[in-house]
């Protein structure tokens, strides 16, 4: 083998991996939007893409329309995740055009000169993917505003659901223990002639989410990425509670219930009075759990703080505060934008007086953070 084929089959090799991890992240973005992208509905997915055509872009919709989605529910969220992370465009026909002829390739075997007729070494659709794969580890502070915007889109696209937990109640099942009152009935329908004995087991039902995001002067370049997560939360699930931190106590659930995210954003902003202030998180965190924690709104919930742990009060009372919701929560998460920067170390006397009453420190600086927030928050914690 000449050095020149030996370099364009390096390229070759280079581009296949850059392509699959495209497509990995695809379906990591798939996973944070609630879709059941398993482990072996991914590989399935690569797999049928090994024999279509992974640079195509109706191959790569249909391929993981089959293999990814798993009921009616995903069908809705893969739209919008594909149309975010491969850019948008009309939508994918059912019958795609048919390939083209394959071109020669003329191979040079001297030391000098150039292919003839070579494709591009990566493919159209698998270098747009690339790029939004890129997109999701950049810090949403440096990022510009086309950026931001398909950052906006791909959280919208968002799902974010509690750890389950079982409820006292009981639903029909097919394993489990014999539910008395249902088989009675079923033996009285047939007349005393044997049925099938009934089941029934505990119900399942994902814990509240309560989410405490800092909008004051440090934590700006964070605030609308962390607002535009907290809304997909919130305007698709009735157990999650969101609340504006900075020098007040904001509870803008209902600002949140808004399907759309500008109109979202827009009614926060009319309503929080303390954007890019300063922090009192000690003050404010005794406020919540005095008025809403205490009463029952984060007993066995997960709560979530979306700071940067900057504290111009007392840290002694902040201290004294945390230990107090982690007796009352499920869990304490602490998503932390700072965290990712080369060097950090939690010396902010805030987030110092925080950490011992945390059960899980994770940065919240990008789209992939946050994915992973998610995916921490519904307790799969080896995600």
């Amino acid at each position: 083998m000449t050095g020149l084929t030996g370099m364009a089959g390096m390229a070759g090799m280079a581009g296949v991996f850059a392509a699959d991890a495209a497509l990995l992240g695809f379906a990591r973005a798939l996973r944070a939007a609630g879709v059941d992208a398993s482990a072996e509905r991914v590989h399935a997915f690569l797999s049928a893409l090994d024999v279509l055509r992974p640079g195509v872009r109706a191959d790569v919709y249909w391929a993981g329309r089959l293999t990814l989605c798993g009921d009616r529910d995903d069908l809705e969220r893969y739209e919008r995740v594909f149309a975010a992370y491969f850019g948008g465009g009309e939508r994918v026909s059912r019958v795609a055009p048919a390939p083209p002829p394959p071109r020669p390739r003329l191979l040079v075997s001297g030391g000098t000169g150039s292919s003839s007729g070579a494709e591009p070494a990566a493919p159209p659709t698998a270098s747009l993917a690339s790029s939004a794969e890129v997109l999701r580890h950049r810090d949403v502070a440096d990022l510009d505003a086309a950026e931001r915007e398909q950052v906006r889109r791909l959280l919208a696209a968002f799902a974010l659901r509690g750890e389950v937990r079982r409820s006292a109640r009981r639903r029909p099942a097919r394993r489990g223990t014999v539910d008395p009152h249902r088989t009675v009935r079923e033996l009285l329908r047939r007349g005393g002639e044997p049925a099938r004995l009934r089941r029934h087991a505990r119900a399942e039902r994902p814990r509240r989410v309560v989410l405490l995001v800092d909008v004051s002067g440090s934590m700006a370049p964070y605030a609308d990425a962390l607002l535009r997560f907290a809304h997909a939360a919130a305007a698709r699930g009735s157990r999650t509670e969101v609340f504006t931190i900075g020098t007040r106590l904001t509870r803008v659930t209902r600002e949140m219930s808004h399907r759309d995210p500008d109109l979202a954003m827009a009614a926060v902003a009319a309503a929080v009075p303390d954007w890019r202030g300063g922090t009192r998180l000690g003050e404010l965190l005794r406020a919540f759990l005095d008025r809403w924690g205490q009463r029952g709104m984060a007993r066995g919930a997960i709560v979530v703080m979306l700071s940067d742990g900057w504290e111009r009060g007392d840290p002694e009372l902040l201290r004294t505060q945390m230990r107090r919701l982690h007796r009352l929560a499920h869990r304490v998460i602490w998503a932390n934008p700072r965290k990712a920067r080369p060097g950090y170390a939690p010396l902010a006397a805030g987030m110092a007086a925080a950490l011992p009453s945390v059960d899980a420190f994770v940065e919240g600086h990008s789209l992939a953070a946050l994915e992973r927030l998610a995916a921490v928050v519904r307790g799969a914690d080896d995600a």
